[in-house]
């Protein structure tokens, strides 16, 4: 007998409200993602720390280990393949991917992420500026919460300015689960193809920039391949902005549902807290690309066979009561974060993650010191998010100045 699986995303529901009503069901369930694709969801904190730890052992990220790929039981066109099949840093296992990415951590120290505060708060007061200028009902999403981190990770990498809302357009895209496969192939072969014509020109016209660096690494021989290069920058300038621009805004929304929580941060100066707890409370990243086992396993008591997929839901796991207790479900930056998977866990945890917490911080503090009085100009239950199950966030904040 067939066993018909839970969809997910479901209709007619926002997808954290699936996957804690499916983790009442068990830490680890296996649903059917859009083109009938069965795969799991770990949605416990215990189970999604589990599968962190058991990275380059019982689980890998080359989707070679997803036979369901290859044997006809997944289709050609299924759009997410886009995302699962690329050949980037987030699909490499073991030696190849700790060659990769030693050649760029040095990059993300917390002491090289450090001297880039003054630039970040020059971009953050000169986006401000333009905030105030448009006054009551500006969008603070493309006016500020998405400019930002596209900014600042497009300099790193040395992106033209004239390129960069192309890159967040193409990124939005590939990432939405409502987008249709043709759609979602042309748009990997676009970015694709401007990537490595970035590449082409770092190496003609070299600059101060990460870019140039890791052009330079594959051409004085330190084993780094064109294609290599190409799949570092694909993860890295998507995945450097695209969960930082929903960190802010998730945080903007957050604090003005919460004033006592904001009035503290101001008091207390409370601003790297307010980072932590966002992360913890509504998570930037819903769900990330498939883990594949390699053998079989048992995670948090519930068996999966090898050769299967499976997504480790963040925004589930900070809110699981068993690790945060009844309060779980509050927005409260007092709260111990001892606990806080947020970033990661093991040989992948996060390598932006001191640049997300510096963004994030100065982008907060400053916009509620230079605007006090900030409040949300609509329900935030009209609030539209984007329409993936990858990355959410919110697709426009209209906001009032208070002034």
């Amino acid at each position: 007998m067939t066993v018909s699986l839970p969809a997910f995303p479901a209709a007619a529901e926002r997808p954290l409200d699936t996957c804690i009503r499916l983790r009442e069901i068990a830490p680890v369930v296996e649903a059917e993602f859009p083109g009938g694709v069965p795969a799991y969801l770990a949605l416990t904190h215990t189970a999604v720390r589990e599968i962190l730890a058991g990275d380059n052992k019982a689980f890998a990220r080359d989707p070679k280990h997803w036979p369901a790929l290859y044997d006809g039981s997944i289709p050609e066109d299924w759009p997410l393949r886009s995302i699962v099949q690329g050949d980037h840093l987030s699909t490499k296992d073991g030696a190849d991917h700790r060659r990769l990415r030693g050649l760029i951590g040095k990059a993300f120290t917390p002491a090289r992420v450090l001297d880039l505060e003054p630039r970040i708060q020059q971009l953050v007061d000169e986006l401000l500026d333009g905030v105030e200028a448009a006054g009551d009902g500006v969008d603070l999403v493309p006016e500020f919460t998405e400019v930002l981190p596209m900014a600042v990770i497009c300099e790193l990498f040395g992106v033209a300015e004239p390129d960069r809302m192309r890159l967040r357009k193409w990124t939005a895209t590939l990432l939405a689960h409502t987008t249709p496969a043709e759609e979602a192939f042309a748009t990997q072969n676009a970015l694709m193809s401007y990537l490595r014509e970035l590449v082409e020109r770092k190496q003609a016209e070299p600059g101060d920039d990460l870019t140039t660096s890791l052009v330079q690494a594959r051409d004085e021989g330190d084993k780094l391949t064109t294609d290599e290069l190409v799949g570092v920058l694909w993860l890295m300038l998507i995945a450097g902005h695209e969960t930082t621009v929903h960190l802010i805004g998730n945080a903007v929304i957050a604090l003005s549902q919460h004033p006592a929580q904001l009035e503290l941060a101001r008091n207390e100066d409370r601003w790297a807290d307010v980072v932590e707890e966002t992360v913890r409370y509504r998570h930037s990243v819903m769900m990330t690309s498939f883990r594949f086992t390699v053998e079989d396993v048992t995670i948090a008591g519930v068996d999966i066979p090898k050769g299967n997929a499976v997504g480790v839901v963040y925004q589930a796991c900070g809110l699981d009561p068993e690790a945060y207790g009844d309060t779980a479900g509050e927005f409260d930056i007092t709260r111990r974060q001892g606990a806080n998977l947020g970033f990661g866990h093991g040989p992948r945890y996060c390598i932006g993650a001191p640049l997300a917490r510096l963004e994030g911080r100065v982008a907060l503090s400053t916009l509620y010191r230079r605007l006090p009085g900030l409040r949300l100009a609509i329900d935030p239950d009209d609030i539209p998010y984007s329409p993936s199950f990858f990355t959410i966030g919110p697709l426009s904040i209209p906001v009032n100045l208070g002034r």
